[in-house]
Order: structure tokens, then sequence, then C-alpha cells
């Protein structure tokens, strides 16, 4: 019954089960014959790049050879109008949370490994809700969640194992960090250790490169998994984000990319493409592919600056709300989709927020009453190609980040600047305060959004393109469905749509969370605990 009850589980969740009981005569099971057990429930892998470009995976036309994406995602569905966080903490939070960050006062920047703050403790995280349906939960990678109390440790969040680090930016090989908060005195820190196994330090790992150890640590719990008992593996690999490092074995394909931060990018990325077929393999060796869903996401986009990660043709860079920071890579492979959806690229609107309830309500058949969620469930929309239930995304509003500053300190430089430069369409939301949304096609953004430039790859030939600078402005509008490198700015064209999304920013900025960014704590310095990062609360 075990092998049935699976069976029709799964075209339960795709809405068939009618017409597989019709065509095959089969007699429903009584209630209780094929209860939402452990065994029924699909196994999840979580799979997180780093600084990942939109431009960098193959199949977006990159010259990084990514054969093992490539692959997964030509037989899953590859998800083309998907969208992330611009920055590392605040993907994460969403993603584990799925929450808004301004529902979680994580508006303002990443964590820094010296500040006492972490993901909010109150609601459950993702690994929370799926250890409660019977998950084995494992976390392996970067963590960028918070550590100053081990309240806030993977750990006590709901993973059974943990294994990687704790902070954001570790070095690949000694796995140490350095302090670098911007407005923090970080030269009286030592650098300090981050590389943990469950909450150990593991100092015996030292010199050995991050991605490789990953990799070997997740096709071990592979090994170890319960026949009967599903696991949810969340693989935040490390990489490609900076320090740029990586074995010489993978620079030798790219030796003749010219910009050096491009080519040791390529290599890194290169190695994590290998490492995700080692997983790969070794879920096909041990035949677990039958039931497990495998999601591939970026976390933000790429830093071509001092980064190596490109997002051409789409305009910005990591950290900006403009499409290049947050037009994220994504797709799904799983043997659960259906023949007829997979090969295919979903154009239907996702956010990294509806992981938490796509996981937990579609996927693993679990409630979501009493829950305080922005995400909404699109497996029908994955798996079916059924409309999404989304219609529209919250960027970001960061009360912190406004154009007054810099307009300020533009003026400071013999400029002068007007009151109407902060003019509020709707005479409502504060337009000089850094915010983004998308509702249908539009998009609007407001404030600073920071570095607007469209970036080509150091050895493409293109000139890179320069916007027009605006004294005073902060406002820009976009039809992205016609005009997804943001090309052309219709503020002026449409103030009527203009002043529907500045009311729909209202809406949200009437429910933001005040931004928690405390100052760095000195208490935090490596020195006073024995050369390493961990927890001083």
């Amino acid at each position: 019954m075990g092998s049935r009850c699976r069976f029709l589980k799964r075209w339960l969740d795709l809405g068939k089960l009618w017409l597989l009981a019709s065509v095959y005569g089969l007699a429903l099971a009584p209630a209780g014959d094929c209860s939402n057990t452990s065994a029924t429930l699909p196994n999840i892998i979580f799979i997180l790049a780093d600084d990942f470009g939109f431009h960098d995976v193959g199949y977006h036309g990159s010259a990084i050879k990514t054969p093992w994406l490539d692959k997964l995602a030509a037989e899953g569905v590859k998800l083309e109008n998907y969208y992330v966080q611009p920055i590392c903490t605040p993907t994460r939070s969403q993603l584990m949370s799925g929450r808004y960050q301004i529902h979680t006062g994580l508006e303002h920047r990443s964590f820094h490994a010296v500040q006492p703050d972490c993901l909010p403790l109150e609601d459950p995280t993702l690994a929370n809700k799926l250890k409660e349906l019977g998950y084995a939960t494992h976390a392996v990678g970067k963590w960028h969640l918070g550590f100053y109390k081990k309240d806030c440790w993977p750990t006590r969040r709901g993973f059974d194992t943990f294994f990687g680090y704790l902070g954001g930016s570790e070095d690949y090989y000694t796995h140490i960090y350095k302090c670098d908060m911007p407005g923090f005195n970080c030269s009286q820190l030592e650098p300090g250790y981050d590389f943990r196994d469950q909450e150990e330090l593991a100092p015996k790992y030292t010199g050995q490169y991050s991605t490789h150890l990953l990799a070997e640590r997740a096709q071990h719990i592979l090994e170890n998994s319960q026949p009967n008992k599903p696991f949810f593996l969340y693989l935040p690999f490390q990489a490609p984000h900076i320090p740029l490092e990586v074995p010489d074995q993978y620079l030798k394909p790219y030796r003749e990319v010219q910009d050096h931060d491009r080519r040791v990018y390529s290599g890194m990325v290169a190695c994590m493409d290998e490492a995700i077929g080692n997983i790969t393999q070794k879920m096909t060796e041990l035949g677990l592919w039958e039931n497990t869903v495998l999601i591939f996401s970026t976390d933000n986009g790429g830093e071509p600056i001092f980064g190596g990660g490109y997002n051409w043709p789409l305009r910005g860079v990591k950290g900006t709300l403009w499409e290049g920071g947050i037009h994220g890579v994504g797709f799904v492979y799983s043997p659960l989709i259906p023949d007829a959806m997979r090969g295919t690229s979903n154009t239907q609107l996702i956010h990294v927020s509806d992981w938490f309830p796509t996981l937990v309500a579609g996927l693993a058949g679990g409630s979501l009453e009493g829950l305080q969620l922005d995400g909404f469930n699109v497996w029908n929309t994955i798996s079916l190609g059924s409309p999404s239930p989304r219609t529209e995304i919250l960027h970001n509003i960061d009360p912190l980040t406004q154009t007054y500053m810099s307009i300020i300190n533009w003026s400071l430089e013999g400029n002068q600047t007007k009151d109407d430069d902060f003019f509020t369409p709707s005479g409502a939301f504060n337009t000089t305060i850094r915010a983004a949304i998308r509702v249908g096609d539009w998009k609007l953004l407001t404030g600073n959004p920071g570095s607007s430039r469209w970036i080509p790859l150091p050895d493409s030939g293109i000139v890179p393109i320069q916007p027009i600078k605006q004294k005073g402005k902060h406002v820009w509008l976009f039809n992205i469905q016609e005009d997804p490198n943001e090309y052309h700015d219709l503020s002026e064209a449409r103030p009527d749509k203009v002043k529907e999304l500045v009311g729909r920013l209202q809406h949200y900025y009437s429910g933001l969370v005040p931004p928690l960014y405390p100052p760095g704590d000195p208490r935090s310095n490596p020195a006073l605990h024995d050369g390493a990062w961990t927890n001083w609360e």
C-alpha cells in the first residue's frame, strides 16, 4: 500500500486523482490508509548560490560552463519571472520566514558579524515547519541570519544539523572572517575563525576549499538518509561570493579571460556546478530522485565591479533595486512534475518569499494556519502552469536610505536643489525613501535605487551604458514586460501609474516594522573568544 499511496498522493497534489481513478479503475483508499505520513512526503533540496549573476548560467548565454545546472534546468521548469532581494541577508530571511523584510525589521543592509541582531525569533522558520511535518532538516553552507546569541543559530531555528559558516564572507580556505561593517572601527577587532560542525568549531577543515567541503557533507547526508523519513536539505553555497578564490584546476578552461576577477569568478561557478553535479549523481546512485524536488536559486544579482559576476543585459548590480540586483536565476527539477511541464520556461510572477508556503503547504501538505505570510503557494503555478496567485511584489522599503543625503552632498559641492525636487505624486508616501514595487507588469522605484548602469562583460567589446543623471530625480516607472532592461522611464508619461504604485507603497509603509540595524558591539571581538566568531550574549 505504501508505494500506491505515494503515487496517489502526488496526483492528488496536482488535482488529478479523479482522472487516475477513472482511467485505472482504482478504488480510492479509505480515510487514514493514505494519511499524510512522512513516507508519502517528497524530499526537498534547496540550493542557494551566493552573488550569482543573471548572465552567469549557461542557459542564459554565459561563456561559463555550467553543464549540470543547464541539464537540471532543461529537464525541469525554468523560472524566468523570478525575484529575490538585492543582498544576502534579506533573501535568506524571506526564504526562511515567508515574510517581507519590512515585516521583520531587516529592511536595511545585511547582517554584520559584530551586530547583536538576527532573524526575529518570534516566528517559525521554514525548517521549523518542515520538521513539525516529519522532515529531517539539514543546513549545509552559509547561514548569515545572525549569531550573537545561540537562540539565533540554525540548530536552534529548526535544523537538525548544521555544517558551515555562521557569517557572510569568509576565506574559502582558512575560513577566517575579518570585520567589515561600515561605520564601525573594525581595526579594534581581530579576525576570527568561522566554520562549524553542528555548534562546535571545526578547525580540522582549515586549508580545505569550502565548495568541496559543502558538497561532500551534502553527499554524506544523502547517503545516511532514512528510507521512510523525508529530508529537507538546505544548501546555501558560499560560492561565488567574494573573496575570489578557487583551486587552480578550475581556472584552466578560462585562462584566455583577460579580466582577473572574471576569470576567477568563472572558475568558482564551474566548481560549484561540478559540486551540484556530484550531488545529482549521488542522488541517482541512491535512487532518491523518484520522490525529490530540487530548487535552485540565486540570492541576489552579481557584482561586476569587484566580484566578477554580471547581470547583462539587465540594469544594475547586487545591492540595487534595478532588475540586475533582484531578477534571480531559478529553476525547479523533479520527476514529480508532469512530463508536459518539464522542459518549459515559466514566466509567472514568483518571489523568494513564496518558497515557505509552497514547500510547507504545496509540497508537504502542511497547514499555514496562524502564520502571517507575504508569500504564496505557487506549486500549481510551477507544476501545472496555473496562473500565479501573486500579482505584485514589494521589493523593499528602506527608510534609512533616502536621496536627500546624496542631494545634500551634491549641494555641498557647490550646487543647489529646490524643495520641489522632493515632490510626492500622491501627497502621501515620501518618494525620497529608497523603495521599489512591482504591480503586474509595472515597476516603480523611488529614492536612491543604487548604481543604475548597464554593465557588459569586460571582454564583450560593448561600452558600458551610462544613464543620464537628472538632479533631484527620485521616481522611475517601467513596464517590465515590454522593457525588461529598464531603458525607458515612463514616470512622466504615466502619472496615473505612478500615483497608483505610490499608493501601494504607502499601503505597505503603514505596516512597516522600524528597521533593526544596531551598531557593532566590541564584545563580538574574536580575541575575546579564543580567536573565533561566536555568540557573546
